[in-house]
């Protein structure tokens, strides 16, 4: 089950019918077209309670198309992969875009980049396409069995195991000359279990925050996690969170240390969100959302100098790797928060001519019918210099959340709150009782300013971030070290 043919995966598109819709769309006159050939195979797997749920399959492949025309944006798709679908799709595009361009305030101009000429992906040792729906289903059978029926007073009635993997193999041209051929192998594990204890049900993910573990490769990039070890192991630390009682302090500002889970999502929710382009001018309000940030703000101070935040779509084997975006742009890493400083937003072609930058790479599309939006890749807050027993050594009062439970953050990414589910005091750089629900809610730049110190433990988790209308799940990894925020206060749920 799930076997198939890689021998005519690109056949129709070296058939050069990715051409054939870039040159029409020149001859009728565009400033600018491209096509994308996009095949993407998805097998997921799950099992609950030890018993296998259905399995599912999805392969789609199609073809989408840009076209410029007198300044208007047109994008269509067809999954009818023929010469003649393709011409009808571009000739219906052009008249759409020339329609548009009657009422449009201000025209559309991308950057000028450089063109590329590559065929890239990622290594595999153990294909990925290789393994049958009954092999994951027995993975997830042998972590299923590694879960104990309760740890310390708590019992997990319920569990529910999933795996995945997905082929993504895209073949793409523009009309500045990139013909560019990509292949990203990705598999994935997430883990969602109901704890009881004393009668009180508790949703637990294993790792904590509903994210997950996995990555781009071949399967041994499943195999270096030794699930049936890990999440036994991790679950017995995550149990403390539901156990504890004491409750956090709520009258004086301490310290918080935040454990890589923690701060990581922040890197994600509170600064790659607002430091899209496309948020920032407004195209994604009624979408996605807005940010806090407006056009000229590029440089502005929003945190302190230990604040450093980054995207990378080039780290090996990350969830969110590529090496160049669905522009034809060359992937790179992006430098968001420097110093405390915004110093790059997340650009695609149209708003790097607006913000008179070049692109950095940041334009992404997850299916051949979803047109390429704004997105981030791999986004973390880069490590210092601490070790975490350095860190907890020097902090007299404060709490340590090593993870969380819930967190929610508004329309424009300003307000944040989070709730803690591993957490314990500090007392004279030293762990104490275990804290019950400890929540902290903040603005984003009290939080980005807040922060003094960070550890060099660079840790990453992968997780799905949605965006636009159609939604695009897009796969990305959020990171950080432990970091510590002084002069915060901390409340109880």
């Amino acid at each position: 089950m799930g076997k198939r043919n890689r021998s005519t995966t690109f056949r129709l598109a070296e058939n050069d019918l990715v051409s054939v819709a870039v040159d029409l769309a020149r001859q009728k006159g565009c400033e600018y077209s491209e096509a994308r050939f996009q095949r993407t195979f998805n097998m997921i797997c799950f099992v609950r309670n030890g018993q296998p749920e259905p399995t599912a399959i999805l392969d789609t492949e199609g073809i989408g198309v840009r076209v410029v025309s007198d300044g208007a944006l047109a994008f269509g798709a067809t999954n009818l992969v023929s010469k003649e679908s393709v011409t009808d799709l571009v000739g219906r595009l052009v008249k759409n875009a020339r329609i548009a361009s009657q009422g449009l305030k201000e025209k559309v101009r991308f950057s000028r980049e450089e063109s590329h000429t590559a065929n890239w992906g990622v290594d595999e040792k153990k294909k990925l396409e290789d393994i049958q729906a009954e092999f994951l289903i027995a993975f997830l059978r042998d972590i299923d069995k590694s879960i104990p029926s309760s740890i310390a007073g708590v019992s997990f009635p319920n569990r529910n195991l999933m795996v995945f993997y997905s082929i993504e193999e895209k073949y793409y041209g523009n009309s500045d000359g990139s013909k560019l051929r990509g292949r990203v192998p990705r598999s994935g594990y997430r883990c969602l279990l109901t704890g009881l204890y004393e009668g009180k049900p508790s949703t637990i993910s294993v790792p904590p925050g509903y994210s997950g573990l996995g990555g781009t490769g071949g399967w041994e990039i499943m195999e270096t996690l030794d699930l049936p070890s890990y999440v036994p192991a991790r679950l017995k630390e995550i149990t403390s969170g539901i156990r504890a009682t004491a409750k956090p302090p709520t009258d004086e500002s301490l310290s918080i240390i935040l454990g890589p889970e923690v701060a990581g999502l922040t890197s994600h929710e509170s600064c790659g969100h607002p430091g899209e382009a496309d948020r920032i001018l407004g195209r994604e309000g009624a979408q996605a959302g807005e940010s806090f940030l407006k056009r000229d703000k590029l440089g502005m101070q929003i945190g302190s100098e230990e604040a450093f935040v980054s995207d990378d779509p080039t780290i090996p084997n990350s969830m969110g790797f590529y090496l160049y975006d669905d522009e034809g742009v060359k992937a790179r890493k992006r430098l968001l928060i420097t110093a405390g400083k915004f110093t790059e937003f997340l650009q695609n072609r149209a708003t790097a001519e607006i913000f008179g930058v070049t692109s950095n790479g940041s334009s992404r599309a997850v299916q051949f019918d979803r047109e390429p939006i704004i997105r981030m890749a791999n986004t973390f807050i880069e490590p210092g210099e601490w070790s975490f027993e350095e860190m907890l050594k020097d902090t007299r009062n404060g709490v340590y959340i090593k993870s969380y439970m819930e967190w929610n953050i508004d329309d424009k990414r300003l307000n944040q709150r989070y709730v803690g589910l591993e957490a314990y005091r500090i007392q004279n750089g030293e762990l104490k009782e275990a804290v019950k629900d400890p929540v902290f809610e903040i603005t984003t730049p009290k939080y980005w300013g807040s922060i003094d110190a960070r550890c060099s433990d660079l840790q990453y988790v992968a997780a799905t971030c949605g965006k636009g209308d159609p939604m695009q799940g897009a796969p990305v990894f959020t990171g950080a070290p432990h970091i510590r925020l002084k002069d915060v206060r901390v409340g109880s749920r």
